[in-house]
Parts: C-alpha cells; structure tokens; sequence
C-alpha cells in the first residue's frame, strides 16, 4: 500500500504532530508499506499535485488545520481516501462550545461553563472561583489556564492570550480523576487514568515531560466506572460523528463522570495515550498504525 503521510502543519501543536508523524511512518515502513512523509505548511499546492499518487492519506495533524476540518476540506476536493473524523464533524469536534451544547443535549454532563471575552471573564461569577479557560477551538493544553486556586492566577498572561485568542470557554475547575477513553473503528479501548506528578497539574508541560503517571488498567477508579466511562467515550464519538479514531477526556468526581472533551487526532507517537490503550490490548504500535490502513481500506 503506498501511503502518505502528513505531519508539521501550522499550529501551536506541531511539534507533537511531527514527532506522531514520524512515528506513524516509521511503523508503515516497518510493516512493509510504501510511505512518505510530508511536512505540511499549510498550503494546497503540493497536495493538489501529488496526492492521487498515494492509495491512502494519513493526515497526523493536531490542533487548527488539522482537527478543524482544513486539511480535511483538501482531501475532500481531491477525491482522497483518508484517516480521520470527515471535515463537517471534524469542524464539529474543534468547537468545544459547540461539542459541550450537543452532548449536554444528549444529557451527558459537561463542566458548567460559556465563551468569555476577557471584560465578561473579569466580571464573571467563575473569575474569583476555581476554573479553567481553554481556547475554544484549541486541540490541546497550550494556552489553558487552569487555577484550582485563583491566587496563583497570572492576569497579565491570561489577559494577552485573550488578546490572541479574543475570547475563551471559561468553565468550573473540577477536582477529581483525570481519564480518557480512545475509539478505534466503533469499539471503545481500555480506559487509562492520569496521575499528574504531586501538587501539580495535567497541564501542557506535565502532558509531555514524562513526569505524569499514565496508569493502564487505572489503579484508582473502580471496575463499575471503568465500564460507565467506555460506554460513555463510545457514545461521544458516535453522537459526535467521529469516524476511525477518537479519544475522549473525562473527570470523575464525587460519583460523577464529566466530559471535557473529544479529540479527533490524538497523539501517536509510541509513548502516547492512544498507543498505550492498544498496548493493553496486546496491539504494538505497528499492529495499531496496521489496523488503521485496513479501516481506511473499509471506507473505499
């Protein structure tokens, strides 16, 4: 199978997306597949001439123009056959506003919360609370602010990433278990709970230090939940329309389950999340990237 894949891309996110990239490549190498890989930068012009060459797209992207539905759109128009949620859900998924009024409607419970400039923040009844604020279309931790204690909060930072960002989903901090649950074609994957290092956070840099405890099986949260979660991440990604891969971010507290987010790309290097469900499950990193050309395959 002659494969291309797709990493870099233009967000903040890309240096992760270029280390899964890289990963996802070396694998479909490893099992005998003709691939190349391909630094995008957010252009058209190399894809237009080049994809109908490939038998299958790989696009291991995270974050805007990745998860948002744009290089989505590109493949779409070039008649590709790709990885991945399509570009519609995929626009879906990015908006967490969006995603958190749809599983609310599905009564899923989500964190109490809205989208905020930075004045509304200032006179919020969340600002002098414990919260969080996240961009409302980011794929992953850069930019979020998370204050279990508002007097560590950094104004003046917060205050120039809504310059960026003009407004941002401000919901309550909740404390409790930290876990994701991924879907790989339909069928839930085991559950892994996440420990941050002591009196510290799941933030950006905790998620890709190697500091933070990634327990699967998790040790903390009983079997009965463990199976309420998957059930759960799996009716995400069906009402989401999330097509192939997907992993769901939950928090357990106090009995119960919140949803914080879904993601449409999640990380794929060896030693990410997604990967280390499978490796529960007896799949290697080359079993899992070889399950997902056979998926791809499905689709044709």
């Amino acid at each position: 199978m002659k494969i291309l894949v797709i990493g870099g891309g233009v967000s903040a996110e890309r240096d992760v997306s270029l280390r899964s990239s890289k990963a996802v490549y070396d694998a479909l190498i490893a099992i005998g597949h003709e691939a190349y890989l391909y630094d995008w930068d957010g252009t058209k012009e190399w894809l237009i001439e080049n994809v109908s060459l490939f038998d299958q797209i790989f696009p291991i992207l995270h974050g805007v123009g990745g998860e948002d539905g744009t290089i989505q759109k590109i493949l779409v128009d070039l008649n590709a056959r790709y990885l991945g949620t399509d570009m519609d859900h995929s626009i879906l998924c990015m908006d967490k506003q969006k995603t958190r009024d749809i599983l609310a409607g599905h009564s899923i419970l989500v964190p109490f919360g809205e989208v905020v400039t930075f004045d509304q923040y200032r006179n919020h009844d969340l600002y002098n609370k414990p919260h969080v604020l996240k961009p409302v279309d980011g794929g992953s931790s850069i930019d979020t602010f998370i204050y279990p204690d508002i007097a560590f909060r950094e104004i003046d930072q917060v205050k120039q990433s809504f310059a960026t960002e003009n407004s941002y989903l401000l919901e309550e901090y909740i404390e409790g278990i930290e876990t994701t649950v991924p879907v790989l074609d339909g069928k839930v994957m085991p559950m892994i709970e996440i420990v941050p290092p002591q009196d510290e956070l799941f933030d950006y840099e905790n998620k890709y230090n190697g500091k933070t405890a990634e327990l699967c099986p998790p040790q903390n949260v009983d079997a009965a939940v463990q199976q309420q979660m998957q059930e759960l991440a799996q009716s995400v990604h069906e009402i989401m329309g999330c097509r192939h891969l997907s992993r769901t971010d939950m928090i357990f507290s106090d009995g119960k389950i919140y949803v914080l987010e879904i993601n449409t790309m999640p990380g794929l290097t060896a030693q990410s999340l997604f990967p280390l469900s499978a490796r529960t499950l007896g799949l290697s990193f080359e079993e899992l990237v070889d399950h997902m050309v056979t998926i791809v395959g499905k689709d044709s």
